[in-house]
Formats: structure tokens, C-alpha cells, sequence
């Protein structure tokens, strides 16, 4: 299975087995696992590497003074065999929870001391949480026995960007996050937030050979590898990045390092801290040896999304440098006090992203005062809008501010990105298009979209008081329905509304005039009666999709080119970059089509063909010829247990080789048809069944006639079950004996087909949105006044000559006629 599914499925069975543990303490236990499994498989691995043997490794003891000492030296610990995650696995029923509280406080003691800082208490977490696992030895056994079987298939290489143990990492803290509630905050930054961050930081920093970044609120460290790892896009020397880090929390901080050191970042690139970052700030330095060590901190990036509105200790921080000139935050929201302390770390040409409630755009007080002086020093770069209910456990409407300590400019870009997402769960997520669209507003500085960015002067600021908030500059707001009156009641539609479609007239010359007539009066009237037909066969709008198409004549060569004839040699990291750039650049001269749509449809193909090509890279391209046992869950008693069901293709699905090898079609069409007689059968049968009544029950006939279908539908059943496996096990067959152009031609299939096919599908999209602007206009003016004025009156008319033919008593008809002068206006 790949990452994405070896994910979900570890996830489902941890939150599963947590049973009433909060989310909030499991995820420290099955994290803290996974780290140890990676950890005592990069020893043996380096071991190995050393031309270790088994046998040497299995006689590994504490006692060996030599080879602890080395081992400690090259890798920073020493874990005996006996200690190690893989014997564990081996020990099978003989596993016992002492193993591991003998094995994690073995651990503590043997850190090598130049790697004290990294992994020293790393493990308080877990070791103090054990007994939280069960309420007796048995049970924490049998738990944490079920954990590490769990995870014992997590491969730890991470070679060729195959990076399997860090996207199940991100992606089980994601999940914990989710279902942790208010607490969430306190370690998780939402991927899509931390990744906007780190693509305008990487930007700024993209020229640079060495680069230091710093996170004073780390969590659990992913924004600062988010930012690692868009930086090392530009860079190709990834061991110039250090990785500084500040938490509060013990838990979390473990986290914070637990992450960095599972990403191969070097030891000596991870500087961590322990404490409050408000009142233990750096300068740091080792007491043994405080002047060769003192670092006062200025870095070339800091990256932050602080607790919101947090009180503090405002007291005595007058001569505090991080504030001087600025003022002081009040005491009950720190939002400001974390701001400068991360301005005061930067390099004087750093950059700095941070996350704050939307308040302190406008709040009043001390905070109104540091941001005047904040705008006056020229330090506010841009300010992003985020839309609301983006992070976990908070629903309050927050922004990104981009600050700078020197700047070339003066205005401040204001984007307002509040509008662009998806709603997943509860929650709403930026979609990658989103991020694209903010990221080229940003690097770009450029605000072609009212709706979306304004360039704001620092004289305009003053004019508003040095308030910031963001619809006082970009209103993005839809545009509020008005209807004419004249069109209301005499009909016609307005030149003026016709207006608003001033995009599409201008790209679809003389379409406007084929739909509409216009006397000279501000109206105009609709004279086709087929609207869907008349734009799509005009020619403007043939030429339109004509123009579009031969945009994109020569695009799947070019994804042939790069994705399958350099598969061993990109860089997955890179290539959707490369490949957008692509699409952007046949999209310049062809106008209505939105290019982030585009990218959008790029994005949501390219993160399966990213994960193949991450597989094909990591073994080889005879991997898109193998086949994986299908596990699926099944019950067992009152257990679940996985049991093999049929075959998967690793690479190229089943599906995939049934609809592309004529044998193959052949057979997935005959059992196609053999299904469809299967559903007219049941059907038939269930028209019987309805015909029955309590009188009369089933006929003869009936009986018959549902009997003999009753028959055929079990033959089919029969036969399609048969068929089916028989066509499984062909296709397994087929995908094992692939010549290397069959997988070629089927990885473009997958890979390239698809896209191409999306991406020639947006012109109808935007032809079709205009068909309905167009309905939904003379809809709305097609019912006038006048109209129904008439149709009351001859309603009326027609009621008063029915009344006149009614008879009835004296006081009746009298009734009537009294009605007829009220119909009648009388």
C-alpha cells in the first residue's frame, strides 16, 4: 500500500484502540513508539552500513565499552540489542512491558553528552504515561504489544523523497489534532496554513547558501518543517538550514524534537529549548561555557502561530529590548508581545510570518500604539485575511502578517484570502489553488483583484487611524442582487446587468448581438429562443474552444517527457512547480480561464502521481509490475482481524489494465452484462413480490414465473462470482508479465490522460456558467407587472362572467353581485 493508505490505516486503528484516552494524550504514546522505531532502526542501519553482521549485531550489550562509544559518537545514543525495537517483534509472547521501561530508561542514560540537547528527557512523556495504557501490567503489555505491531511495517529509510515515516507522522497528528478539540492549538498548525507560510518565506530566502529559522511556539515542530522543506526546493545543500526552537509544554516540546530528528535533519542543526518564550527568551548559552557558546539569536526566518488573546506578565518589561520603541501589550492578550519578539530575532534582511486572531488589526489601547509604531517603522509587509474556522478546536477569524525589518517599499499589501476554501468535517481547509493565488499575490505584490488585494499607502493607514482591518480596504463581499424597476414592470432586460457580463462579450465578439436586440433604450430583448444552442455554435465561442485546445496540443508529450522518460531523475519535489509554470504559460494568451482553476486540477491528480513516482524511485520501475495481497478486515469472534482478499496492483490498478488489454475488456464487458441481467431479474422479482395481496396472495403463474427467475438469478450470481475471480486472476497475470512500453503506455494512462482530459474540460465549464447567467437574467425579468397586472384583470373578468350564469336564493345572488363590483373595482 502507499503512504496514503498505510496512514489511514494505522490511524483507524489507533483511534480505535485509544478506547476512552483522549486524543490529546494517545497520540504523545504512539508517536513516542514510532520515534523509537526509527530511532533503533537507524542504528542498525548505520550499523549495517559499517559492515555490522547480524551476529555482531545481536551481541550488542552496554557492556561493550568500544563499540557503545562509537555508535554514540557517530549517531548520538546507544540502544542494545535486547533494546531494540526490532527485538521486541521478535520476542512475540514473551514481550512484556518491562521491556520497554527498561529499554527507554537504558536510553536516557546512554546519549551520547554532545547530543544531550536533542534527545535528553525525549522520552518523559511515554515513559511516564505507560501506566495509562492499562490498569495492570497485562493490560499495558497487551496494549502497547498491539501499538508496535501496529507500526512495525513503517518503513524508516526516507530515501529518494520516499518519505513515508514523515507523511504517516504529519499526517496522525493532523488527525489527533482534529479530534482533540480546543487543545489542538497547543501542537498543531493546519498543513495548508503552515505550507502558505512556508512558500513566502522559502521565496524571500531562495538565494541564500545557509539559513537559520526559528519558531518560538514550535508545537510540534511541522511549520518549522514545512518551512524546511519549501526552503530546500531553492537550495541544494539541505544540511545549511538550523532549526531553532522554542515550546512550552514538556510534551509537545518532545514533539517538536521527535520530528525534526525523524526528518534527517543533523543533530547539530536542532536547537531546542524547553520554556516560556515570553519570559526565558534566547540569548542562549551553555553554563559550562557561556562565552563560547552565547548566541543572542537573529535569524533569517521566524515562523509562528502563538497561543490567541493569551494572558501573560506584562510587568517590568519596559526595559526588555524585543519592546523597546513599540510599547508594551496589555496583559490580558500577548498577541502583540509575540509579534516582537519574533521581529526583535530577525536578521535586519529576514522575514517573518505570524499567526494572529484578526483583532489586532483594529484593537484599541496599547495595541493600537504598537501598531502605529509598527506602520511608522515600516516593518508591516502584508497582512492575509484567512477564512474562518480554519484551525482545529477555534472557530475565530485569524490572519497571517508578514513582517520585515528593512523594506524597499512603504505600502502595505492587503489580501484578503477569506473566501477561498473547502469545507472537510467541521472545519474549513485552504485549497491548493488558494495557496497558489496568495503565494503569486505576495511575491508578486500585485493586486489586480480588487476583490482580493489592495496595495495600501502608509498615508491612507494615517487617514484610518492605523487601523488595519481588512474590509476598510478590499471588499470581498459578493455583489448584492438589484433588480430594475423599469424591466420589473415592463419587461426587457438591462443593458446595465448585461454589463456585468463585460468578460465574456469581450472574448465572444458578436455573441451579445446574436442573443440580444436593442431599440437605443437602456433595454435590451432576448431573440433566440434555444440560449444553451446559440452560444455554443457561434463561431466566437468555437473559436474560443478551438484557441484553448491548440494551447494544449503538445501538453501530454511534454508531461510524457518529463514524468515517465525522466521518472528515476526528477525531483518530485519540484516538478508540480515545473509543470504549472507549463500550464501558466499556455494559459497567457487565453482569456475567462482562471488559471489557479487549472492549477487545481494539476494538484488534484499530481498527489497520486507524486505518490507513484515516489514508489518507482524507491524500487525501481519493476515496481509497477508487482501486486500487493488486498487485507481487508474481517470479523472474528468479537475481534477484527486482516485477512488477504484477492490482489492490488502496487502501481497500476486493476481497473486500469481490465479497461486498457482487449482480452481483458472483453471479459469485464461480458460480466458487465451478466450484472445488468442480474439487476433486471432481482427488479422483476420485486415486481412480483409488490402485485401480492392479503386477499388473493401469489397466482400460479406467479409462482412459476418468480421460480424461474428465482433460478437464473442464481446461476448469474454464480457465473459472475466465477468470472470475476477468473478475470482477477488474469489481471494479476497480465499486470506480472508487463513488457516495460505496456506499463509505459498504462502510466500515461493514469498519469497523463486524465489531466489532459480535466484540463480540456474548463472552457465548457465556463460556456456552461455563461448559459446560466444568461437563463437566470431573462428569468428574472421574463414575469412583469404589467403581465400579471393583465392577467389579475382578465382573471377578474373571467370570475365575474362565470358568477353571472350562477343561481341560487335571493340573499345569495345578491352575495354575488356584491363580489362581482369588487372584482370589478366598482
Amino acid at each position: 500500500m502507499n503512504k496514503q493508505q498505510l496512514a489511514s490505516k494505522i490511524w483507524e486503528s489507533a483511534n480505535r484502540m485509544r478506547s476512552k484516552i483522549e486524543a490529546n494524550e494517545y497520540k504523545d504514546y504512539i508517536l513516542g513508539f514510532i520515534f523509537y522505531k526509527y530511532l533503533s532502526d537507524t542504528e542498525v542501519k548505520f550499523l549495517k552500513g559499517k559492515e555490522f553482521t547480524d551476529k555482531d549485531i545481536q551481541e550488542l550489550t552496554e557492556e561493550d565499552a568500544d563499540t557503545r562509544t562509537f555508535v554514540q559518537d557517530n549517531i548520538g545514543y546507544f540502544i542494545a540489542y535486547n533494546n531494540l525495537f526490532s527485538t521486541w517483534i521478535k520476542k512475540g509472547k514473551d514481550f512484556d512491558v518491562s521491556n520497554v521501561r527498561d529499554a527507554l530508561s537504558a536510553f536516557s542514560r546512554l546519549i551520547s553528552p554532545t547530543y544531550k540537547k536533542v534527545f535528553d528527557r525525549i522520552f518523559n512523556t511515554l515513559e511516564t504515561g505507560l501506566s495509562k495504557l492499562g490498569d495492570s501490567s497485562g493490560a499495558q503489555t497487551k496494549a502497547i504489544n498491539a501499538l508496535i505491531q501496529l507500526i512495525k511495517d513503517i518503513p524508516m529509510n526516507g530515501r529518494q523523497d520516499y518519505d513515508v515515516l514523515g507523511f504517516i507522522y504529519e499526517y496522525l497528528i493532523s488527525n489527533f489534532a482534529a479530534n482533540a478539540g480546543k487543545k489542538a492549538g497547543e501542537f498543531y498548525t493546519p498543513h495548508e496554513v503552515s505550507l502558505l507560510m512556508s512558500e513566502i518565506v522559502a521565496d524571500h530566502l531562495k538565494d541564500r547558501t545557509k539559513i537559520q529559522i526559528y519558531d518560538p511556539t514550535s508545537g510540534s515542530g511541522s511549520l518549522l518543517i514545512n518551512i524546511g522543506a519549501s526552503i530546500g526546493k531553492h537550495i541544494d545543500k539541505k544540511n545549511n538550514i538550523k532549526y531553532y526552537a522554542q515550546e512550552l509544554k514538556e510534551n509537545t516540546y518532545n514533539l517538536t524534537r521527535m520530528n525534526l530528528v525523524m526528518r534527517g535533519i543533523l543533530p547539530d542543526n536542532i536547537l531546542t529549548r524547553n520554556g516560556d518564550t515570553l519570559e526565558d527568551d534566547w540569548p542562549y548559552f551553555d553554563e559550562s561555557d557561556p562565552i563560547g557558546t552565547y548566541n543572542p539569536l537573529y535569524v533569517d526566518a521566524v515562523v509562528s502561530n502563538p497561543p490567541y488573546s493569551q494572558a501573560w506578565d506584562s510587568t517590568n518589561k519596559e526595559n526588555d529590548p524585543r519592546y523597546a520603541g513599540f510599547g508594551i501589550a496589555p496583559k490580558t492578550k500577548a498577541d502583540y508581545a509575540f509579534l516582537l519578539h519574533d521581529l526583535y530575532h530577525l536578521k535586519p534582511d529576514g522575514i517573518m510570518t505570524i499567526v494572529l486572531p484578526h483583532g489586532v488589526l483594529f484593537r484599541g489601547g496599547e495595541e493600537g500604539e504598537i501598531r502605529k509604531q509598527l506602520i511608522e517603522c515600516n516593518h508591516i509587509d502584508t497582512i492575509i485575511g484567512l477564512p474562518a474556522n480554519i484551525f482545529f478546536g477555534t472557530g475565530i477569524p485569524t490572519i497571517i502578517m508578514v513582517l520585515k525589518k528593512k523594506r524597499p517599499t512603504t505600502d502595505v499589501l492587503i489580501v484578503d484570502a477569506s473566501k477561498g476554501f473547502v469545507k472537510v468535517g467541521k472545519n474549513n481547509m485552504l485549497r491548493a489553488s488558494d495557496i497558489k493565488r496568495i503565494v503569486d499575490t505576495v511575491v508578486g505584490r500585485t493586486a489586480d483583484d480588487e476583490k482580493f488585494a489592495k496595495l495600501v499607502s502608509q498615508e491612507e493607514i494615517r487617514k484610518n487611524e492605523y487601523n488595519l482591518n481588512i474590509p476598510r480596504y478590499v471588499d470581498s463581499s459578493e455583489t448584492a442582487e438589484t433588480f430594475d424597476i423599469y424591466a420589473s414592470m415592463f419587461g426587457g432586460i438591462p443593458q446595465s446587468e448585461l454589463a456585468l457580463l463585460n468578460k465574456y462579450w469581450h472574448t465572444f465578439e458578436g455573441l451579445k448581438e446574436e442573443l440580444f436586440t436593442n431599440d437605443g433604450s437602456p433595454y435590451c430583448t432576448l431573440v433566440v429562443e434555444d440560449v444553451e444552442q446559440t452560444i455554443k455554435e457561434h463561431p466566437s465561442v468555437s473559436t474560443f474552444k478551438q484557441n484553448y485546445t491548440k494551447a494544449f496540443d503538445s501538453f501530454a508529450a511534454f508531461l510524457k517527457e518529463e514524468l515517465i522518460d525522466k521518472w528515476s531523475t526528477l525531483s518530485i519535489s519540484k516538478e508540480e512547480a515545473l509543470i504549472s509554470h507549463d500550464i501558466f504559460r499556455r494559459l497567457e494568451p487565453i482569456t475567462l480561464v482562471d488559471k489557479y482553476n487549472a492549477y487545481q486540477v494539476l494538484d488534484d491528480e499530481w498527489i497520486a502521481t507524486a505518490n507513484d513516482l515516489e514508489i518507482l524511485q524507491s524500487e525501481g520501475f519493476d515496481a509497477a509490475k508487482q501486486v500487493d495481497p488486498r487485507m481487508v478486515a474481517r470479523k472474528k469472534g468479537s475481534q477484527e482481524e486482516e485477512v488477504q482478499d484477492g490482489w492490488i496492483g502496487h502501481i497500476i490498478p486493476f481497473e486500469l489494465v481490465q479497461a486498457k488489454h482487449p482480452d481483458l475488456k472483453q471479459e469485464a464487458d461480458a460480466i458487465k452484462q451478466k450484472v445488468e441481467r442480474l439487476a433486471e431479474v432481482q427488479a422483476a422479482r420485486e415486481e412480483i413480490a409488490e402485485s401480492i395481496t392479503e386477499e388473493e396472495g401469489l397466482s400460479d403463474e406467479d409462482k412459476a414465473k418468480d421460480r424461474k427467475l428465482e433460478l437464473e438469478a442464481k446461476k448469474l450470481k454464480k457465473e459472475i462470482w466465477e468470472k470475476e475471480a477468473m478475470l482477477h486472476e488474469h489481471t494479476k497475470e497480465m499486470i506480472e508479465a508487463l513488457t516495460q512500453e505496456e506499463v509505459v503506455q498504462l502510466l500515461e494512462a493514469k498519469w497523463i490522460e486524465p489531466l489532459v482530459t480535466k484540463l480540456l474540460a474548463l472552457p465548457g465549464s465556463i460556456i456552461a456558467q455563461l448559459i446560466s447567467h444568461i437563463r437566470t437574467l431573462t428569468e428574472k425579468y421574463a414575469t412583469t407587472y404589467e403581465s400579471v397586472a393583465s392577467e389579475i384583470e382578465e382573471t377578474k373578468a373571467s370570475l365575474s362572467a362565470l358568477m353571472d350564469e350562477l343561481t341560487g336564493s335571493e340573499y345569495d345572488i345578491k352575495g354575488i353581485k356584491e363580489l362581482q363590483k369588487l372584482l370589478k373595482g366598482e
